[in-house]
């Protein structure tokens, strides 16, 4: 990556990462963002501490031009959150591509001066690779959630025909196939 993008960037990293800390926090209703920005203990408020923690920890990797398998925990710690939660997976995910917005205001003009929009869409792409990695791992945590209440519905409708009564024992002998016979 560009040296003078880079330390461009790091010269406002806190301001981006403070922005990006505040968009993904404004998806929440108001009741819960207020909670979610004001509180900083890490035991008070694990979501907003989780935040905190893996938007620092992506935009290291962002800066330094390392793989994502550097990032994935930040990144899944992230995700798993905005998973359980009664967002469309399009909500969900928005944040990371908030990220571009929020990179251009504030290194726009610094990119201008230097011209180093080359720069630019390669970090912009690593934003893009950076999403993809989210859904996958937002896709992977969804499908755990269906499986448990999947699970759950189970066991409820086995417990509830138990109870009353309308379980019985099937013999092995009807489930085998005629062919095997």
């Amino acid at each position: 990556m560009d040296v003078k993008f880079i330390g461009i960037f790091n010269e406002k990293k806190s301001a981006i990462s403070s922005r990006w800390l505040d968009a993904m926090i404004a998806s929440y209703p108001n009741d819960n963002s207020g909670f979610l920005m004001n509180q900083k203990d890490r035991f008070a408020n694990p979501v907003g501490y989780t935040f905190t923690i893996g938007i620092e920890g992506i935009i290291e990797v962002l800066v330094k031009g390392e793989d994502f398998s550097e990032s994935v925990s930040f990144l899944e710690d992230i995700i798993k959150v905005r998973a359980i939660q009664d967002f469309t997976p399009a909500k969900a995910m928005a944040f990371v591509f908030q990220l571009k917005t929020i990179v251009r205001e504030e290194l726009g003009k610094e990119i201008r001066q230097n011209q180093i929009y080359d720069a630019l869409l390669d970090f912009e792409s690593k934003i893009d690779d950076l999403a993809l990695t989210a859904f996958d791992i937002y896709v992977k945590y969804r499908e755990q959630i269906y499986e448990l209440r999947t699970d759950e519905l189970k066991r409820m409708t086995f417990s509830l025909l138990k109870k009353a009564n309308l379980m019985s024992e099937i013999p092995d002998q009807e489930f085998e196939h005629k062919d095997q016979k």
